[in-house]
């Protein structure tokens, strides 16, 4: 049996790259220790099964060096200053959106659609409240929007629903594809933004608590109108020190926490401790307390010492309720809403009508919606067709 010189340094690589150990490996792959010592080779077959349990392409086995993992988009990241590693499944999440976007992207350009005024059309220099005003009356959300609905739930999917209105395609996953042995990790990346004039993207790291989506969301948001694509995450609510991500915090804040309706609300609130009095307003906009407690710290309602304490005990008490979220295995919904919201509509639609028309392969369909056979065909009649 023909087997391949594979240098042991880049199985080690493959392991480390996916977060996994020899041991954990050993029961799929007995001759693992093998491998690394150089002592055996594996064959084609052994080699394909490597790849895919290490999520790691073919082709990188048969390189003299591991190869530099980088993000296809600007890294918006820092962990202690450097920016982080990319994951195989961050990697392999944003290559599928891009994917998605430049399909959609041709679709739209055969369709006759003309290119998205809203996007690239501020700059770093403009007021950021002007900028939220905008972005609220191209989504037709009026003030106040989010406390007339009752949930977190409700108004992310209000507003879920207005931003693909607009022509804006976004997609809320916490797994790589449908695949749930490939969980997103929060602490890598909370979202990223695909630019494009004609079929824009956001991807929001859905396995993030859904009032802490809600800011994500119009984080990514702001980053269409600056026409800055880009991966984010947010440590103790305060971006990497770019004036990207600064401005499109600022956005985002005053997006769903107007100042001058926050001022109004503090008012109403001034005899509540800072717990109740961030939960309480929390509930009110749909946004994490950690929101607004930023918020009251941006105004100088509150002292830093203050929000860092605040920070650190919701923290703890926001670990201990996603303990017991994980024992009591809570789940998101039904199959085909959670579709709805890996997929999105806008997107959906375009590629079901695409396939039902003849301009798309049905093979090309399963890849870009990660829908197959009758799974697609139901799908498809969901969504009217």
């Amino acid at each position: 049996m023909e087997r391949i010189n594979i240098q042991p340094k880049l199985f080690l690589w493959a392991l480390e790259r996916c977060g996994k150990t020899e041991d954990a490996m050993e029961s799929k792959f007995p001759k693992i220790a093998d491998w690394l010592s150089g002592k055996v080779y594996p064959t084609l077959k052994q080699l394909e099964k490597f790849a895919a349990a290490t999520y790691t392409p073919l082709g990188y086995f048969f390189l003299k060096e591991p190869p530099e993992d980088k993000l296809p988009i600007p890294d918006f990241r820092t962990v202690k200053g450097q920016p982080e590693r990319p994951s195989p499944n961050l990697l392999d999440t944003i290559q599928t959106m891009q994917s998605r976007r430049d399909w959609m992207r041709e679709f739209l350009l055969e369709e006759g659609q003309l290119p998205l005024s809203f996007i690239k059309s501020v700059t770093l220099r403009t007021n950021p409240v002007k900028v939220a005003m905008a972005m609220r009356n191209i989504l037709s959300l009026p003030d106040g929007w989010a406390n007339k609905v009752s949930t977190w739930k409700e108004a992310l999917r209000l507003l879920r629903k207005a931003i693909e209105d607009s022509g804006v395609m976004i997609v809320i996953n916490g797994v790589v594809g449908n695949n749930t042995h490939r969980p997103l990790d929060v602490a890598e990346f909370r979202g990223f933004a695909l630019v494009d004039e004609y079929a824009p993207l956001l991807f929001v790291n859905g396995r993030d608590s859904k009032s802490a989506q809600m800011f994500t969301v119009v984080h990514e948001l702001s980053h269409l109108w600056i026409g800055y694509e880009g991966v984010s995450n947010f440590n103790k609510l305060q971006p990497v020190e770019t004036k990207v991500e600064k401005f499109c915090n600022h956005v985002a804040a005053e997006f769903l926490v107007p100042s001058s309706e926050f001022k109004k609300a503090l008012g109403e609130n001034q005899s509540e401790s800072d717990h109740d009095l961030f939960h309480i307003l929390a509930r009110r906009f749909k946004v994490s307390p950690l929101v607004i407690a930023r918020r009251a710290l941006d105004i100088k309602h509150i002292s830093k010492n203050r929000f860092f304490d605040f920070y650190n005990n919701h923290v703890k008490d926001s670990e201990r309720d996603r303990e017991i979220r994980k024992a009591k295995k809570e789940k998101e919904g039904d199959f085909w809403k959670t579709q709805g919201v890996r997929i999105g509509e806008l997107f959906g639609s375009a590629v079901v009508q695409a396939t039902l028309e003849g301009r798309l392969l049905y093979r090309d369909a399963y890849r870009l919606t990660g829908l197959k056979g009758e799974t697609f065909d139901s799908y498809a009649t969901l969504l009217g067709f």
